[in-house]
């Protein structure tokens, strides 16, 4: 799966949410009548209550779909706002807060970029350096505002971030399953 947006806090009351993009093709992805699988991350955290919200008087707690269905969404300073077929309001919203909205990975046509590459094309290549010491292997891509980071599973236990830039990481090697590092001193023992 392939991760194109996270949901945001909502916008107004009818149950529209805002939705950071995480694709290069927004107007792709963001179409009216588009099903996006959702996955909840682990770590989600809500700042205006708890991950799940308590039950309405006399209802049932919401549960998160597999499945949510654009209905409709404009575009403001950047961002989607979107309504979801079955968020009637604000308190369906808020639940839905942090949500990754997700499309099949067989469904997205290679990069025509040689330097350009899907999360899910590098998570579980082996991490090694250019003289073939291994360092563990890709868990997953951070999208941080400066830079994308590769997280490493590290050989020995534990886990370190890695900058995905040229300087650090020259090459990717899809075919034979690695990408090839070039780490500052020290990087891995912080």
């Amino acid at each position: 799966m392939l991760v194109v947006g996270q949901i945001g806090k909502p916008h107004g009351i009818r149950g529209e949410v805002l939705v950071t993009v995480r694709t290069d093709e927004p107007e792709a992805r963001f179409v009216a009548g588009q099903v996006f699988t959702t996955e909840v991350p682990r770590d989600r955290r809500v700042s205006t209550g708890p991950a799940t919200p308590p039950a309405p008087p006399g209802g049932v707690a919401y549960r998160v779909p597999d499945k949510l269905t654009l209905e409709s969404l404009r575009w403001h300073q950047g961002r989607v706002i979107a309504q979801f077929a079955g968020v009637p309001d604000r308190n369906v919203a808020e639940a839905l807060r942090g949500v990754m909205l997700c499309v099949d990975s067989g469904d997205i046509a290679a990069p025509d970029d040689p330097d350009e590459f899907h999360d899910h094309q590098l998570i579980g290549l082996a991490v090694v350096s250019a003289d073939g010491t291994v360092y563990g292997e890709v868990e997953r891509i951070e999208h941080a505002p400066a830079s994308d980071l590769i997280v490493l599973r590290k050989a020995g236990g534990g886990t370190a971030l890695i900058p995905f830039v040229s300087q650090i990481v020259p090459s990717v090697d899809l075919a034979n399953g690695r990408v090839i590092v070039d780490l500052p001193e020290g990087l891995l023992d912080l």
